[in-house]
């Protein structure tokens, strides 16, 4: 059979189970963009970003084997690379342990500015948070894991868990108001 951008997702499954490099090329382009921003969420750079992703689409094609023919896809994959990203955080991550029981209630990062932000500013200043910050800080508010399960995944204390995020909220409203003023001051310049 040849393989091709037009190959059904069970049609490139069965290739790639049989390893037909092809198959896993078509399958990888196909759900690429919509894993790309998993792995971008859990780093710094688009380089990492990638070496997670190639890590996750060779677990990927070694464990068809387990994927139930007809469940979805998409999510399966997605999963494979969510954990990939984790462990990659995990292995090169540096976490403080902290005990700080004066850390802030949790707070929404919110102002003025941050309704004026455009969805990609934010997710730019985002990846600006240091490395264990914004890790936490994905976890916690964008994929909506509680503390306990940070702590689980990441190996660290609950306590180091909420410090990060606390330190993460700070920083990112830091980082937006440095950004308000940017364009607030571009704003004026330009009339």
């Amino acid at each position: 059979m040849k393989y091709t951008n037009r190959s059904s997702d069970n049609e490139l499954i069965q290739g790639c189970r049989h390893s037909n490099r092809i198959a896993q090329k078509n399958l990888y382009e196909r759900y690429f963009g919509r894993v790309f921003g998993i792995a971008m969420r859990y780093t710094k750079n688009q380089e990492e970003a990638l070496d997670i992703l190639n890590s996750a689409f060779l677990k990927v094609f070694t464990s068809l084997d387990k994927y139930e023919d007809n469940s979805n896809l998409a999510g399966w994959i997605a999963k494979i690379v969510f954990n990939t990203a984790i462990d990659h955080v995990r292995r090169n991550t540096k976490y403080r342990q902290v005990m700080d029981f004066n850390v802030e209630a949790e707070h929404a990062v919110g102002n003025e500015s941050l309704d004026r932000l455009q969805t990609e500013d934010l997710y730019k200043l985002i990846q600006k948070l240091p490395a264990s910050s914004r890790s936490v800080f994905n976890l916690y508010v964008i994929d909506g894991y509680k503390h306990k399960e940070i702590s689980d995944m990441l190996d660290i204390s609950v306590g180091t868990s909420k410090w990060h995020l606390s330190n993460a909220r700070k920083e990112l409203q830091d980082l937006i108001a440095i950004h308000y003023n940017y364009e607030k001051g571009r704003l004026i310049s330009a009339k």
